[in-house]
């Protein structure tokens, strides 16, 4: 994946019918960490490759950091070593349409869950949940190499549950 939203076609788009007369719906994922510099890059390229043409995923950050910048290197090489490309990521700071957008919202952490329930509407509130249930996904941002590769196993490994 070359950015943070993955190939499917826009929400608001028509992908063809699926067999009930009924043009199919596109799950839209957005995934949320501090940064948007380490675990919400990769979570978001692993849930985009993993969901295919079933969901759009985007990711973001809480704070104003790292946007524009790219992805940690140590996090792009862990990424790739997996087969999975965030090269190309550039990170952007999360808002309210993004909360809005989003048919779910995953926190990569309790802090994260907490500081997203503040910026939400009722309406956006209802659909924030933890990546893990009930456990936070560590970031590795000042750890060695070793950990960001720990990192992308936990995030590929929770995956499957938020595409079904």
């Amino acid at each position: 994946m070359t950015d943070q939203t993955s190939t499917a076609p826009s929400a608001d788009s028509d992908a063809g019918e699926n067999g009930t007369g009924r043009f199919p719906r596109w799950r839209r994922i957005l995934v949320v960490c501090v940064g948007n510099h380490n675990r919400s890059p990769i979570a978001a390229a692993v849930l985009a490759q993993l969901g295919g043409d079933t969901v759009e995923i985007r990711s973001a950050g809480l704070r104003e950091k790292h946007v524009g910048k790219g992805a940690h290197t140590n996090m792009i090489r862990a990424a790739a070593a997996s087969g999975y490309d965030i090269e190309d990521h550039r990170a952007v700071k999360v808002n309210h349409r993004m909360l809005q957008w989003a048919d779910t919202v995953l926190a990569m952490d309790r802090a994260v869950l907490r500081e997203l329930h503040g910026l939400a509407d009722e309406t956006s509130a209802a659909k924030l949940r933890l990546y893990l249930d009930g456990e936070d996904v560590h970031d590795p941002w000042q750890d060695a190499y070793p950990a960001f590769t720990a990192c992308v196993k936990v995030i590929v490994d929770g995956a499957r549950p938020h595409l079904l």
